[in-house]
C-alpha cells in the first residue's frame, strides 16, 4: 500500500482538519465531531444534512454551502457515521422549520440516520428522511436492501438544496428530492480496485486485461467481470442499461453526469461523455446540462459512472439556481 497518510487510524481526523482549513471562509467543524457545517445559515430555512463514509470525496463535505447542504457528517472510510454524530449535525443546522436527511441506500447509513432522526424528534426537531437508490446494477447487495445510492445523490443534494434556499417548506423540499430520486439512474465500472487504508490491500483483484461492470462506491467488485473494451463500448453498455431501466424515450430531456471514481484522467471522462451524448442524440433524447468530473469517488479506484436525470421545468430551474458549494458551483 502506497498512500500519503500518517497513521491509518487517524486518516479521517487528519482529512477533516485539512478540509476545514482549506475552506474556512464557508465551513466550520462542529466541536468534538466530524461534522462540517456552513458558517452562516439562512434564518428559518429548512436544514439539509447528508453524509456517509469517507473515501468518496468530494462527497459529501464538498457539497456543503449555500444552495446545497447545510452540513455533512464524515464517517470512517466506507463506514456510516454514528447516530450521535448525525444528531449533532441535525442540531447544528436546525433553524426551526425542520431538517431533511439525504441518505444513500446502504443499511448502516439508513439505520444510523433513522436513529439520529428519532433522537432529534425527541427534542422537538421535525426530521424527514429520503433514501437515494439510483444504482441500477444491483437489486440487493451485501450492503443494501434494494438498490445502492451512488453518484445520483449529488443531483438530489443540488435540487433539495436549491428548493430549501428558496424558502420552501420541509414537505416541499422533500417532494422535490423524492421526484429527483424517482427520475435519476446510474451505473458504474472499474479498471482497478481501491485500497482502504486500514485494510492495506486492494478490495478485489483484476488482471491487466479485465474490468468490472456494475461496481459500487465502497470498493465492491461489480456484477460482471469481462475483458476491457473501448470507451465507446463501455459508455454504450452503461447508458443503454440506464435508458432501458429509466424508461427514457425520444423527446425526453436529461441532465448527464460522467463521474470519475478517483483515478480516472479527465481526458478519459470527456471521451466517455462524447459517446454518451452521441448515443442520446441517436435515441432523440436531448441533453439539458452536462457535468463531467469527480463527484462521488471510491478512493483511488480507476473507472467511472454514468448518471442520467430526467428533467422537467422545476428540476431544470433548481439545477440552475446558485450554489456556493466548494465542489459544485452554479
Amino acid at each position: 500500500m502506497k498512500k500519503v497518510i500518517n497513521n491509518p487510524s487517524n486518516v479521517i481526523q487528519d482529512m477533516v482538519k485539512g478540509m476545514t482549513l482549506a475552506n474556512g471562509e464557508q465551513w466550520q467543524q462542529v466541536e468534538g465531531t466530524n461534522v462540517i457545517r456552513r458558517k452562516e445559515l439562512s434564518p428559518g430555512k429548512v436544514g439539509l444534512v447528508s453524509g456517509g463514509g469517507s473515501g468518496h470525496e468530494p462527497a459529501h463535505a464538498g457539497y456543503v454551502g449555500k444552495g446545497m447542504l447545510d452540513a455533512a457528517v464524515v464517517g470512517e472510510v466506507f463506514t456510516s457515521p454514528t447516530p450521535d454524530q448525525i444528531f449533532e449535525a441535525i442540531k447544528a443546522v436546525d433553524q426551526g422549520n425542520g431538517v431533511l436527511l439525504v441518505v444513500k441506500n446502504y443499511t448502516g447509513d439508513v439505520l444510523n440516520f433513522e436513529m439520529a432522526g428519532e433522537l432529534a424528534e425527541a427534542e422537538g426537531i421535525r426530521v424527514e428522511q429520503i433514501i437515494v437508490n439510483d444504482d441500477i446494477a444491483v437489486k440487493d447487495s451485501d450492503f443494501t436492501i434494494g438498490r445502492r445510492g451512488i453518484a445520483g445523490t449529488v443531483f438530489v443534494h443540488k435540487v433539495a438544496g436549491a428548493k430549501a434556499e428558496q424558502g420552501a417548506s420541509l414537505d416541499e423540499v422533500k417532494a422535490a428530492a423524492e421526484k429527483t430520486i424517482n427520475q435519476v439512474r446510474s451505473m458504474g465500472m472499474a479498471l482497478t480496485p481501491c485500497t482502504v487504508p486500514d485494510a492495506g490491500k486492494p478490495s478485489f483483484h483484476l488482471d491487466e486485461d479485465e474490468m468490472e461492470i456494475g461496481i459500487g462506491i465502497h470498493g465492491e467488485a461489480g456484477t460482471e467481470r469481462k475483458k476491457v473494451a473501448t470507451a465507446k463500448e463501455i459508455a454504450e453498455e452503461l447508458t443503454n442499461n440506464i435508458i432501458e431501466d429509466a424508461g427514457l424515450s425520444a423527446g425526453d430531456e436529461v441532465a448527464v453526469m460522467i463521474n470519475g471514481m478517483g483515478s480516472t484522467p479527465e481526458m478519459e471522462l470527456f471521451i466517455v461523455n462524447g459517446h454518451v451524448h452521441d448515443l442520446l442524440k441517436e435515441k432523440q433524447i436531448s441533453v439539458h446540462q452536462t457535468y463531467v468530473g469527480e463527484y462521488m469517488t471510491s478512493l483511488e479506484m480507476a473507472g467511472f459512472s454514468v448518471t442520467l436525470l430526467k428533467v422537467d421545468s422545476e428540476i431544470k430551474q433548481l439545477l440552475a439556481d446558485a450554489s456556493e458549494a466548494v465542489a459544485f458551483r452554479a
